[in-house]
């Protein structure tokens, strides 16, 4: 890449994608490099919708071989999404992407690189001994660290649940624990400083009790009336807006599962699953609208997602508005006993996101999940979809059948927590 690079400079090329460059052992690829005038333009490309700090140690590194290979600099920038964009029929390069000029910014940190560098290869010399340092916010910011496992696990015999697996205590609050000495959360102190919900997450480990808060349990129940529409969205975002009227990482619905639960136990299932390579919004809204009335209680477990996706798509078909309204308005929230703390288990690990409460409440769900072909999560059921308009027409059913399954998985986890709640 190096001689191509020199060569495509040498023959006048304007605009090289990947220009790669070495100085001194220091090997630098920048994403887009301009030449016009004998000066050369930096862009660093992000699909991000900001400038980050990290961003400008990225192109600090790269100013700083191609100022010492001779190169005459005009600018280094960062391109990063615009997230305010919304595609219309055709889309708008120019209006999809920001640049943004930080030629001042990495300029001031020039003088700071050569120490850094030396830093760098005063470690990779030293054969004899690794790297010793301690846990801190840098072990997951900006990114999580490649060597955490090894350094926390090898190193430091960190177990797998920790004071660092205290419910949203924060990094901060965690390394002012692990600096006196704590790892263990059963080691504690009583008088140390948290929110009330982490207090309660660690006593809540430390007695080993399930607490049941029956009372308000039953209150709960008492407002969901039947049939229980119990639904699960699966959706997919893009950073480039593939069509008309959607903005860089809207999320994009292409997947419900429904189970609709009746007084006596009955179950009834309903699904539907996109086609691939087309805008199936307007079909799914339709869908949605004849499989759920607009006077049934619909449950969903953090229906802030699932409210958000309905209130999206009544935006945007008004045909549809007021009856997709209605099953937004009509919504209860399965969270809410265990976001309240009135189910606690100490396996619960102080959270109360679904991938802690169902295989605490029900374990053999959790084996369920696994035993799942191709998609186990939301991650995967995202880049199934994703991947499904890259594939022949004879290779598209299995990864939709896993979709499908997935997603019907996650319905009936709903079904059977609220099973529990019910049989307290």
């Amino acid at each position: 890449m190096i001689s191509i690079t020199k060569q495509w400079i040498e023959e006048g090329v304007e605009n090289i994608y990947e220009a790669t460059f070495n100085f001194l052992g220091i090997l630098v690829m920048v994403d887009i490099l301009t030449i016009s005038n004998n000066e050369v333009s930096i862009y660093e490309v992000k699909s991000s919708t900001e400038v980050k700090d990290i961003y400008l140690h990225d192109v600090s590194i790269q100013y700083y071989v191609l100022k010492n290979l001779g190169f005459k600099i005009k600018s280094a920038n960062v391109i990063h999404i615009n997230n305010e964009y919304i595609r219309d029929d055709e889309l708008d390069i120019n209006q999809l992407f920001k640049i943004v000029d930080v030629t001042n910014e990495v300029i001031s940190m020039q003088s700071n690189i050569p120490n850094i560098l030396q830093e760098f290869e005063t470690y990779l010399k030293d054969r004899e001994n690794e790297p010793n340092i301690d846990i801190g916010k840098q072990c997951n910011n900006p990114y999580t660290c490649d060597a955490k496992e090894y350094c926390w696990k090898v190193q430091r015999n960190i177990p797998d649940y920790s004071i660092f697996n205290i419910f949203n205590l924060g990094s901060k609050k965690q390394i002012e624990l692990y600096n006196r000495g704590i790892i263990n959360i059963d080691d504690v102190p009583h008088d140390f400083d948290m929110t009330s919900i982490q207090a309660q997450a660690v006593e809540n480990y430390k007695s080993k009790i399930t607490y049941i808060d029956i009372e308000n349990i039953k209150s709960f129940l008492q407002n969901l009336t039947y049939p229980i529409y119990h639904l699960d969205f699966e959706t997919y975002q893009q950073a480039i807006p593939q069509y008309k009227g959607l903005k860089p990482f809207e999320q994009i619905p292409f997947q419900y599962s429904l189970h609709i639960e009746y007084e006596d136990g009955t179950l009834e299932h309903k699904e539907y699953l996109a086609q691939d390579s087309v805008d199936s919004r307007y079909e799914l809204a339709l869908k949605l609208c004849n499989d759920i009335p607009n006077d049934v209680t619909v449950l969903a477990y953090n229906m802030s997602f699932e409210k958000s996706v309905i209130k999206r798509l009544a935006t945007l078909f008004e045909e549809f508005s007021e009856h997709l309204l209605a099953i937004n308005d009509n919504m209860q929230d399965l969270m809410i006993p265990f976001q309240k703390k009135w189910y606690v288990t100490p396996s619960m690990n102080g959270s109360y996101s679904i991938k802690y409460v169902l295989p605490a409440l029900e374990p053999e769900f959790e084996k369920a999940y696994k035993e799942l072909d191709g998609v186990q999560n939301g991650s995967q059921a995202m880049n199934a979809f994703s991947k499904l308009a890259f594939l022949e027409e004879d290779e598209k059913q299995k990864p939709r059948n896993s979709l499908l399954e997935y997603c019907k998985l996650d319905t009936l986890a709903m079904v059977k927590i609220l099973y529990i709640l019910k049989n307290i």
